[in-house]
This record gives structure tokens, C-alpha cells and sequence, in this order.
């Protein structure tokens, strides 16, 4: 069934009014009939209308589980849900008319919640901020035509469940009975929505066991009461760099001091390992695989922390993103195009799988300088470290065109953005034997590291990262 409808209208722009076919959201009334009675009528968008009616008995209190549903039939060209339920429904109930669009109707709005157990830090700002975005890239009905409410529940890792309707508690509804047919148990989840946070919300969640809400828009006096109560933490005005909390703060992990603030870090973990004859990320030094000591120093330097792979099950025990790539088999440069395009803020910090004595204070140096550059890139004695650079979103256009000619070096756009060096002699103040730019690419190399055979400069950076260890 389609979910909107084409009507023409006037379009009254720029002093003219100009006939134009404008896309409009559809308002489907469906009719409850539960063990032969009527119950009430449910204005919703007409799409899987099985989660719809299911999450409305769970949230309404009449079932548990998909067991206590005996039989669940929805005629569409009629518009009724024939459902039998194990047990009766409770006679002389008493509906409650809710804010929600098309006012929404509640049976069972509590007064007062139980309290739960806050006071554990269990999301980070990035992870909120990150569903929040993935919730908006979702929303395509809500782009085309406006008037449709969104909401998705994620674990902190990614989103799980996403459901989109024309009344806000509807999507609530929904994303309850996916969950049951689905079997996502929605304890201790995040849920983001796009609309208003009201009692009926905060007292639905509360009965999923969510943790935290979190919302583009403000919540009600009692929703924050309500909340307070049952344990939730409750987030509004989810917008950009900011968000505003209003309950539990302690459940929210907040960003650790001294990370850098508008950049994302980039692990690049797509190189074919040609001349190490197995992938690099994964081999072992010093108790932990290359790729875990290139996201450790990341993870201390930026809140948000992207690995761009094509086998991401290889780093499941790495608690960041994984991406893959969006142009196929086209080297470094696709690898870093994908991750600017899945980075949430404008620039990244890009850095090989394979260098795993990063550097705080150079990287530091090198985003201090991204103030009017497209790409801030050091040269050092071998040349430019572009796997050791910052990138803007800037660098998109001039880096697609480049990948569409079927140019995989990774300088090929470089002429069409401003790209400032930081020369050998800036940083030698920092790293004098250029250890960040220290990669392992032959079995020898490897060997004598891990062996402890090392060069000169594998030597004084085996001792750098012992000396952070004991400090930290």
C-alpha cells in the first residue's frame, strides 16, 4: 500500500503562484476488534501494520509475548485488525487522548514509574550523536513530503530496529512489536525519535526497559518526571554539537578530557598486505594485533573513531564503526573517501592499519593546522604521508572525480584543494626519526620487531611506547 499520495496544488514562491504536484502523507484509520469487541480506532501509516498492532497491546499492557496472540488478521481494503489475545481484555477501560499527532489514545498511563537502576555510564555522546544522524539519513518519507514522525532503538554499536509513521507514538508501537517478532530485547537500549518527548513516550519506554531517550525536540515537565522516576535518562535538542540532559546524567559516558574536538579518526584496514603476504592489522605485537594499538591511540585522541574494511567480523571486538568501501578495489584513495563520507564531523584523521606508533603530539600538530586546508598532510625525509594526514569533506568532489577516471593515487586530486605540508624540519621537534610514519610492510620487517632485531628507528619507538605504557 502506498504510503502517500500525489495532489496538485499552488505554490506560492517569489511573488508567483505556480501549479505544482506536491507528494502527501496518507492517514490511515485501522480498526481494532480484539476477541470480537470493539476496541478503538488507530490512525497510523499504513505500512506493517503487524508491528503496529502488536507493539499497541504490548505498550498497552494486554500482552507479554507473541504467545498471548492466539490469531493477529488485518484486512487492509476494509481497515480492520482482527486479533484474538489469551485472556480478556479488561472491561470499562478508560482511554486517555495523548499529545501525540492525531491524538494519540493511551489505556494505561501511569502516574508514577518504578525506579530502575541509573547511575551507570552505558552510552557515549558520539554513540547518540551517531544514531541520531542515522536516524535522520533514514528518514526519506519525512524529507519528500514532511509530516512523518521517525524512531530507531541502537546499542550503542548501531541501530537495530527504525520504524516511521504520522503519529510519534505510533513509531514507539512499532518499534515494540518488531522487537517481538524479531526477538530484540530492548532492555537497556537507546531509543532516539524525532518528535516531542511526553509522559505516554517516557511510560511506553519505561515498560521496554529502555535506558536512554534522546530527542531532536523538547520533553514535557512530566515526561522528565516520569523519567526521573523510572531511571531514564532523558536527552532533548539533539542537534548538531550539542544536546541537552534533563534526567540521569551518570548514565551518559561523557567525552574524556583532552580529545580532539570536530575530527574523526580514520583506521584504514583495506590494504591487500601484497608484500606481508597475510593481512598486516592483524598480526601480533606486544599482546595485542597492530590494528588494536592504532585504535587504542585514536580512541584516546577523538571521540569518534571509524575503521574502513570490507571484512568487518575480522575487528568485531573493536568497539567503533566499521565501513566499507563505496568505490570497489580502488586502493587508499576509496579508502579514504569512504571514511569522509561516514564520518560525522567535516574532517578526519586518516591513518594506516599498519603504523602503529601514532603519535599524539604530531597528530595533535597536524589538526591544530586545519584551519583554511582541505588536506594538512606532512613530508618527511621519504616524501608526503598522505595515511598520515587530514582530510575535509571539502575534499569529496575533486576525490570522486578522481576515482571516477579510475586514479587510485591518492595525490591525484590534490591539485584541486589547498593542501598544506608540514615539513621534516616542523616536526622534528616532535618526532625526530619520523616514528609515526613507521609501517611494516615485509615478513623481515615484522620478524625483526617482533624478535627484537629492531632498526634504529623501530628501536626508539619500541622505547617511546613503553615509556606511554608506564605512564598511563
Amino acid at each position: 500500500m502506498s504510503e502517500s499520495t500525489a495532489r496538485k496544488i499552488l505554490r506560492f514562491h517569489e511573488g508567483e503562484l505556480k501549479p505544482q504536484s506536491r507528494p502527501v502523507v496518507q492517514e490511515y484509520p485501522l480498526r481494532l476488534r480484539v476477541n470480537g469487541s470493539e476496541l478503538a480506532t488507530l490512525v497510523a501509516s499504513p505500512h506493517r501494520l503487524n508491528f503496529l498492532v502488536a507493539g499497541f497491546f504490548r505498550l498497552q499492557g494486554f500482552i507479554d509475548s507473541l504467545d498471548d496472540i492466539q490469531s493477529l488478521g488485518i484486512c487492509s481494503d476494509f481497515g480492520l485488525a482482527e486479533v484474538r489475545i489469551r485472556g480478556e481484555v479488561p472491561e470499562r477501560l478508560v482511554p486517555t487522548l495523548t499529545s501525540g499527532c492525531g491524538s494519540g489514545i493511551s489505556f494505561n498511563i501511569p502516574a508514577t514509574l518504578k525506579q530502575g537502576g541509573a547511575g551507570v555510564a552505558l552510552f557515549s555522546t558520539e554513540a547518540i550523536f551517531t544514531l541520531m544522524k542515522d536516524l535522520a539519513a533514514r528518514a526519506e518519507n519525512y524529507r519528500e513530503h514532511g509530516g512523518i514522525h521517525s524512531a530507531a532503538v541502537g546499542d550503542g554499536k548501531e541501530l537495530l530496529l527504525y520504524a516511521e509513521d504520522i503519529g510519534r507514538h505510533n513509531t514507539i508501537d512499532r518499534l515494540a512489536g518488531e522487537a517481538l517478532f524479531r526477538k530484540v530485547d530492548l532492555r537497556g537500549k537507546l531509543l532516539v525519535t524525532s518528535g516531542r518527548i511526553s509522559t505516554e513516550l517516557v511510560a511506553k519506554a519505561a515498560r521496554l526497559g529502555i535506558a536512554v531517550i534522546a530527542s531532536r525536540t523538547s520533553p514535557t515537565d512530566r515526561a522528565i518526571d516520569l523519567a526521573e522516576q523510572a531511571g531514564i535518562t532523558l536527552i532533548g535538542y539533539v542537534r548538531a554539537e550539542a544536546m541537552e540532559i534533563y534526567s540521569h546524567p551518570r548514565q551518559i559516558a561523557a567525552p574524556q578530557p583532552g580529545r580532539i574536538r570536530g575530527i574523526t579518526g580514520v583506521i584504514l584496514a583495506g590494504g591487500e598486505s601484497r608484500r606481508m603476504g597475510s593481512d598486516k592489522s592483524l598480526l601480533p605485537i606486544r599482546g595485542a594485533r597492530f590494528i588494536d594499538h592504532v585504535y587504542r591511540r585514536l580512541s584516546e585522541l577523538f571521540e569518534e573513531v571509524i575503521i574502513v574494511t570490507n571484512s568487518p567480523t575480522l575487528y568485531d571486538g573493536i568497539p567503533c564503526r566499521k565501513v566499507p568501501d563505496l568505490y570497489h578495489a580502488q586502493g587508499s584513495l576509496a579508502g579514504i573517501h569512504s571514511g569522509i563520507c561516514h564520518a560525522r564531523h567535516e574532517r578526519v584523521f586518516v591513518v594506516a592499519c599498519d603504523m602503529p606508533f601514532v603519535d599524539p603530539d604530531v597528530v595533535r600538530h597536524i589538526c591544530a593546522r586545519a584551519d583554511g586546508a582541505d588536506v594538512v598532510i606532512p613530508v618527511g625525509e621519504q616524501g608526503c604521508e598522505p595515511l598520515h594526514a587530514l582530510y575535509g569533506k571539502s575534499c569529496l568532489p575533486p576525490m570522486e572525480n578522481a576515482l571516477d577516471a579510475g586514479q587510485k593515487r591518492i595525490v591525484a586530486f590534490f591539485p584541486h584543494v589547498k593542501v598544506t605540508e608540514i615539513g621534516a624540519r616542523e616536526l622534528s621537534a616532535l618526532d625526530p626519526g619520523e616514528l609515526s610514519f613507521c609501517n611494516i610492510n615485509t615478513p623481515q620487517e615484522y620478524f625483526r620487531l617482533r624478535d627484537g632485531v629492531r632498526t634504529d628507528r623501530l628501536e626508539i619507538a619500541m622505547e617511546r611506547e613503553e615509556r606511554t605504557r608506564r605512564e598511563a
